[in-house]
C-alpha cells in the first residue's frame, strides 16, 4: 500500500473512532452531571469494554460511590486498574485510595504510594496532595517533610485547598521548611477563600491570636462564623470566648462581614498587614 495512502486511511480512522467516542462519552457525561447514573453508565460501559480508558475509569467512580449501581470496590479496583495501567491519572489517584483504605483490595501503602506517583508525575494534584501526605505521616514512605513540603506545594500551585493548608500547617510548624507564621497565613487565606471550613478555622486562630498577622477579634470572629457555617463545629466554643471581649459595635460587624461573603471571594483583611 502507498506510504501516503496508508497514513491518510489511519488518519481516518482515528477521525472516526474519535467521533464514535465523542458522542456516548458527552452522553454519559450530562446523564452524570444531571445525577442520571444508569443512563451514565448504558453510556460508558460499551467504551469501557472496548478498552477506552477515560470510561473505564469513569466506571471505576461510579461502582467505588454506588452511583448507578450497587456499591462495589472489587469492581471499581477492576475498572481503575484497567484505566490506570493506560495511564489514565484519576484512575492511578482512585487506585491508590483504594490500596490506602483497604477497599476492594487488601489495604497496602506502598502500593498507595506507587500509584499516588504515577498519577502525582503527570500533575494531578489530589494525587500530589496524596503523596505528600503520605510522605508527611511516614506511611508507606519513610517520612520525609521535605519531600511532603514538595508534593503539597505542586498541588497548592494547582490551587487544591487541602495542599494549600497543609502547606500552611508545615509553615507555621517549621517542618520541611523554616518556621514562617506570615507564609503559613497567605496559604490559610488561599485555601480559606476556596470556602474550605478548615483553612478558615485555622485563619481565625491566626488573627485571635495574632500570629503572621496583627491581632483582631473581629476578623477572628468573621472567620470562626464561616468556619461553623461550613460545618466545623469546634469553632463554635472560641467564637463565644471572643464574644466575651468584643463591643456590641464590634460583634454586629462581624456579623455584617460574615453574612456578605461567599466562597471564591477575597476575605476581609487588617489594613496594616501585607497579607
Amino acid at each position: 500500500m502507498n506510504r501516503r495512502i496508508g497514513i491518510a486511511l489511519a488518519v481516518m480512522l482515528i477521525s472516526l473512532t474519535g467521533a464514535i467516542h465523542a458522542d456516548p462519552l458527552d452522553d454519559g457525561l450530562k446523564a452524570f452531571t444531571a445525577g442520571d447514573y444508569k443512563r451514565a453508565i448504558e453510556a460508558w460501559r460499551p467504551l469501557a469494554d472496548q478498552g477506552l480508558a477515560l470510561a473505564q475509569s469513569r466506571l471505576g467512580y461510579l461502582y467505588m460511590n454506588g452511583q448507578g449501581v450497587q456499591q462495589d470496590y472489587k469492581e471499581a479496583v477492576s475498572w481503575y486498574r484497567k484505566a490506570a495501567d493506560q495511564g489514565d491519572a484519576d484512575a492511578q489517584n482512585n487506585l491508590g485510595v483504594l490500596y490506602y483504605n483497604g477497599q476492594g483490595v487488601t489495604q497496602d501503602h506502598k502500593e498507595a504510594v506507587s500509584w499516588y506517583r504515577k498519577a502525582a508525575d503527570q500533575g494531578h494534584a489530589r494525587a500530589q496532595y496524596n503523596l505528600g501526605w503520605m510522605n508527611k505521616h511516614g506511611q508507606g514512605i519513610p517520612q520525609d517533610y521535605k519531600e511532603a513540603v514538595n508534593w503539597y506545594g505542586k498541588a497548592a500551585e494547582q490551587g487544591d485547598a487541602k495542599a494549600q493548608l497543609n502547606l500552611g500547617l508545615m509553615n507555621e510548624n517549621g517542618q520541611g521548611v523554616p518556621q514562617d507564621d506570615v507564609e503559613a497565613v497567605l496559604l490559610y487565606r488561599k485555601a480559606a477563600e476556596q470556602g474550605y471550613a478548615l483553612a478558615l478555622y485555622d485563619l481565625g486562630l491566626s488573627y485571635y491570636k495574632g500570629q503572621g498577622v496583627p491581632q483582631n477579634n473581629i476578623l477572628a470572629y468573621v472567620l470562626f462564623s464561616l468556619a461553623v457555617v461550613g460545618g466545623e463545629d469546634k469553632a463554635i466554643s472560641i467564637r463565644e470566648s471572643i464574644q466575651t471581649v468584643m463591643t456590641p459595635e464590634e460583634i454586629e460587624k462581624g456579623q455584617e462581614l460574615a453574612a456578605g461573603w461567599k466562597p471564591g471571594q477575597p476575605l476581609p483583611k487588617s489594613k496594616d498587614t501585607k497579607e
